[in-house]
């Protein structure tokens, strides 16, 4: 789950995953994704529908895990996150699975987000203290991507937002492994699925990637 940057990210996490025996969801939504309302009218229209989706997912699914990466729409005061994101738990454990809550990667504050800059800030600590459940855990992305989206370490595409083909390839394979930490599977090496067709993805074209 997650907005495009996690979207950009789903079709090389689909084959790390599928190349380990997992079979994958992406539950993605360019535009939106989020579960925090907020008081904005835009994030309440895109959290209504992700809840929505979510349950609907949660019964014909049947996920083991449902990965959460916090969205640029997560906007709302410390409060309203930190609510969001306990019931994102709740939701997943009454569905039968785990929640994993991921940062986002650094990303340009541009003049779209930067009314919102406090919210992003403080949505990965807010999703830290939900993940104190036994049901939840939360993974910070900073390892991987470090904290500055102008940094090569960032692998940002040109828009300074979304990763292309190398850097969604890096974030699949961080993430596969941790998750194979928390779930007792083995991930595959990234020689067995790292330049597959995935990387033809149609996203990738429109951020214009190489």
């Amino acid at each position: 789950m997650g907005d495009s940057i996690a979207g950009a990210q789903a079709p090389a996490l689909e084959a790390a995953l599928e190349a380990g025996g997992v079979t994958f969801m992406n539950a993605t939504s360019d535009g939106g994704g989020n579960v925090v309302a907020g008081d904005h009218p835009v994030t309440k229209m895109g959290a209504k529908s992700t809840w929505k989706t979510l349950r609907e997912h949660l019964t014909s699914f049947r996920p083991t895990v449902v990965a959460y990466q916090i969205t640029t729409y997560d906007w709302g005061s410390g409060s309203q996150q930190l609510a969001a994101y306990r019931k994102l738990a709740k939701t997943a454990e009454d569905g039968g699975a785990r929640l994993v809550l991921v940062s986002a990667p650094p990303f340009k504050i541009d003049d779209f987000f930067r009314p919102h800059a406090a919210a992003i800030k403080s949505a990965p600590r807010m999703a830290a203290r939900a993940a104190d459940t036994e049901n939840a855990r939360y993974l910070d992305a900073s390892q991987l991507w470090g904290t500055d989206y102008s940094a090569d370490r960032a692998q940002r595409s040109k828009d300074g937002i979304h990763s292309c083909q190398q850097g969604s390839a890096a974030f699949a394979t961080w993430f596969a492994k941790r998750l194979g930490e928390l779930t007792e599977f083995t991930p595959a090496a990234p020689a067995t699925w790292a330049t597959g067709s995935w990387t033809g993805d149609e996203r990738y074209v429109k951020l214009g990637c190489g």
